[in-house]
Parts: C-alpha cells; sequence; structure tokens
C-alpha cells in the first residue's frame, strides 16, 4: 500500500493524478529498457522499440535472462531505467556536440547507468564516476571496465573532496541520493523504507552534497540535478535552495509533447524541472533539472602527482606485446602496466593527487620474465586487440566461459581472446593438454 502521508503531499503538483497513481502501481506493470554501447554495438533483438529521448535506448517487450546473456557481461548493453536516460536529451540541449576536451563528473555515480551513459556521449572528453561506499564502488568499477572506455577514472571519494579541485570540472552530474518514491513500482522494498522523515533527512543531504561538490565546477559549467523522488522537497523546493545560496540560472528545455514530460517550475526561482510519472511516461518515476553556474572562475591552479613509468626492459616487453600509437602514455601502479590517453595524462596527475582513484586507464597486464599476463581489463577495452587470436564460442560455450568452467575448444596455443558474436569477454591460455580460464573469479555466473 502506497504511503498516505506521500499522496497527500503530492496533492497540487503539477502532473499529479492520485487515481492513476495508485492504479499505475496497482497494475503490477514493468518496463524494461536498455542502452546499447555505441562502441560495442552487437545487441539485436527484434522484440525493441526505440526511447525518444536517448538515441541508444530501447525498450523491451519482454524481459531476457540477462546473466545468460554472454553481449551483456561483455559490455554490449546496459539496463538502465528508460526515465534516467533523459539525461542523453539533458546533454544533448545544453552541451550539443561540442564534447572534445570536456571533463565530466558523475558524483554519485554507482552502479553506473549514467556514467556509462556520460562515457558515451562523452567519447572525447574525460569522465570520472565517484561513489563514497566503497562496496559500491567495486560495482561500478566492474560496469565501466565492462563498457570499455578508455576515457574514464573511477574514484572512491567523499563529496567534500573534491573542493581540492576548483573550477575542474565542465559539467557535474549528481543524481543525488534520495527517499526512493520514484521507485516504488520496481521495487516493493522501497515503500516500507519510505518515511516523510527520510524526506526531510535526503533533502538536506542533497543540499550539502551539491555545495560540497559546487566548487569544483567552473565558471559557467553546467550542473544537472535528479532524483528518482516524487517529493517537492527533494524536487522544486531543493532548487529554490540552491538558487537561494548559489549563483545558478536555471536551463529551460523544449520537450515534445508526445513524450508526456511534465514541465515544472519552482515557487520562489522558478527554475525549471522535469518530472516523469510512470501513468503518463514509459518509465518509472524521475525528477531532473540544469543549472548554469554563474560564479567562480574558468579554470583553477593544481598540482600533479607524477606517475611511475616503465623502464627500458618493461616498455620494451609491453610494446611488443601490443604496440599502441603515441595517443596513448604507459605508466605502473604497483606490478600493473597501464595505459591513459596521453592528452589525459596530466588531467590523471592533478586527481591522482587530490583523489583516492580506483580505476584509471586500461589495465595491460603484468610482466613475467619476458612474458605479459594480460589484465581482464584490456579484453574488455576499446583498445585494437586484432593482433590476439580470437577464439569465437556459441552460446552455451560462452556461458561455461563466464561461469569459469572447463573449456574443450581446439585453438593455437598461448593467449587467446575470448569472443561471442565478435565481442571480446576475457582470456584463456591455451596449452597443449588444457584451456585456462582467465575469467575474473568475482565476475563469474554462480547461478
Amino acid at each position: 500500500m502506497l504511503p498516505i502521508a506521500l499522496l497527500e503531499s503530492l496533492e497540487g503538483i503539477k502532473g499529479f493524478d492520485k487515481l492513476a497513481f495508485e492504479s499505475i502501481h496497482e497494475s503490477g506493470e514493468q518496463v524494461t529498457s536498455i542502452r546499447i554501447n555505441p562502441s560495442k554495438n552487437k545487441w539485436g533483438p527484434n522484440n525493441e522499440s526505440p526511447i525518444p529521448w536517448c538515441k541508444h535506448g530501447h525498450y523491451l517487450t519482454e524481459r531476457p535472462s540477462f546473466t545468460f546473456d554472454p553481449l551483456f557481461h561483455g559490455g554490449a548493453y546496459y539496463v538502465q531505467e528508460a526515465s534516467s536516460m533523459f539525461l542523453w536529451e539533458v546533454l544533448n540541449q545544453t552541451i550539443g556536440t561540442n564534447t572534445k576536451g570536456l571533463k565530466v563528473l558523475d558524483l554519485c555515480a554507482a552502479p553506473g547507468g549514467k556514467s556509462t551513459l556520460l562515457a558515451s556521449y562523452f567519447s572525447d572528453g574525460l569522465v570520472v564516476s565517484n561513489e563514497v561506499i566503497k562496496a559500491r564502488c567495486s560495482i561500478l568499477v566492474e560496469n565501466m571496465t565492462k563498457w570499455g572506455s578508455n576515457h574514464s577514472i573511477v574514484t572512491n571519494n567523499d563529496p567534500s573532496h573534491f573542493k581540492s579541485l576548483p573550477s575542474f570540472f565542465d559539467v557535474i552530474v549528481v543524481d543525488a541520493p534520495c527517499s526512493g518514491s520514484g521507485l516504488f513500482r520496481k521495487d516493493k522494498s522501497a515503500i516500507d523504507e519510505w518515511s516523510e522523515n527520510n524526506v526531510r533527512l535526503c533533502s538536506q543531504r542533497q543540499e550539502r552534497i551539491i555545495a560540497d561538490v559546487l566548487p569544483s565546477l567552473k565558471q559557467g559549467g553546467l550542473l544537472i540535478y535528479s532524483t528518482c523522488s516524487y517529493s517537492k522537497d527533494e524536487d522544486e523546493n531543493l532548487l529554490d535552495n540552491l538558487c537561494d545560496n548559489h549563483t545558478l540560472e536555471t536551463c529551460e528545455l523544449t520537450i515534445t509533447d508526445s513524450w508526456k514530460i511534465t514541465t515544472t517550475q519552482s515557487a520562489k526561482h522558478k527554475a525549471y524541472g522535469y518530472r516523469f510519472y510512470p501513468y503518463l511516461t514509459r518509465g518509472e518515476g524521475f525528477f531532473i533539472a540544469a543549472f548554469s553556474k554563474n560564479e567562480g572562475s574558468d579554470s583553477g591552479y593544481y598540482t600533479e602527482q607524477k606517475l611511475t613509468t616503465l623502464s627500458k626492459n618493461e616498455q620494451g616487453i609491453i610494446s611488443g606485446f601490443l604496440p599502441l600509437s603515441t595517443e596513448y602514455s604507459y605508466f605502473k601502479q604497483g606490478d600493473s602496466i597501464k595505459t591513459v590517453i596521453s592528452e589525459q595524462l596530466s588531467d590523471l596527475q592533478i586527481l591522482a593527487k587530490q583523489l583516492y582513484i580506483k580505476k584509471a586507464g586500461i589495465e595491460i597486464g603484468t610482466i613475467k620474465g619476458k612474458d605479459v599476463i594480460p589484465h581482464h581489463e584490456l579484453a574488455m577495452s576499446l583498445l585494437p586487440l586484432s593482433i590476439f587470436n580470437a577464439l569465437e564460442l556459441d552460446k552455451t560455450q560462452a556461458v561455461q566461459y563466464l561461469r569459469r568452467q572447463d573449456l574443450f575448444v581446439e585453438s593455437k596455443t598461448g593467449w587467446n581472446l575470448i569472443t561471442h558474436c565478435g565481442l571480446p569477454l576475457g582470456w584463456s591460455k591455451v596449452l597443449p593438454n588444457r584451456m585456462n580460464n582467465y575469467y575474473p573469479q568475482a565476475w563469474r555466473i554462480l547461478h
């Protein structure tokens, strides 16, 4: 049963229809949607229709078993709620297509839905995905690794830590922790956890998070704020509080009528927000707003932490294993050899000085004697891997591989790149009498 206090609090809010709201939550209807990875476009079912506000988003007529789809594990697509994909349209109308060199922060990023979207949108920029909770950060690393982007960094920091990077980012996305009423249809347990007190606590936390991170946004930079809450205190009222305390200019978007997205404005400052009601739009409850920052500067001064470079011997071994152009630079972290886009090396060194980095660049592998043991990140990456022998598996064999079960498939001895439908899934080392499965133990299919 929906909380009576929530229903009462929503009366009078633009677009709210109590009977329709209750009916859609009682219906049991579920919406399944995915967003294709444009760099790994291997998704090809027939039961899909496009999501109009995201060029790579699709609705599915039924929910397949994603766990047993090798293309899902290979990062060909991300299972993401359709309403939240509206972030793509917000960027399209505010940033446009000139994204080269832009630095973007996804502050509350786990599990990675918006970060993978940002990585696709800013394909020639730098995307920093941050998650404050350590356990959730591991999930974020996994999903960003599978997405394969060479231009992403994952950090594990409190929002206040970003004050040490004044005017660093061009875009900041804050998909804030919230009371979760927008997920009631999708997650029934969220109903039991909802309370008016939790709404107030979330609103206070949302204000604090934005106040902590806003100094790191450049003057003229874009702040995007979103929640999966219907509550006014976390949505329109929060926008007014932001305008009271910061010099922000609201961004009005053009909404196509057929999308049935509800345009609202805050009471005091008339800041624009966009509400998604599941009885109007085909998706879950969602709220999003965008601001331009009109204070601060357009750059800052930063110190760098030098990264460990490779010895001449290591450089020779790794170059022989995976020849890369000067577009990439190598560095070491412990025994691991990694590579980063050369143009982003300075940004990485700045971030490494101020933040705790969980993932940066692409991990190529470790050197053992004169050989290289490739890392799973390399298999998932968009680096040129055609020099390696590809061992193509059918779906049954691919699921066996993803379970870390033994495989008996004839192939060349040495390192083989395991693929399904041409999409890399990981590594296997073929010996004269057996195949060693190098799929990560922690990521294997268990059930």
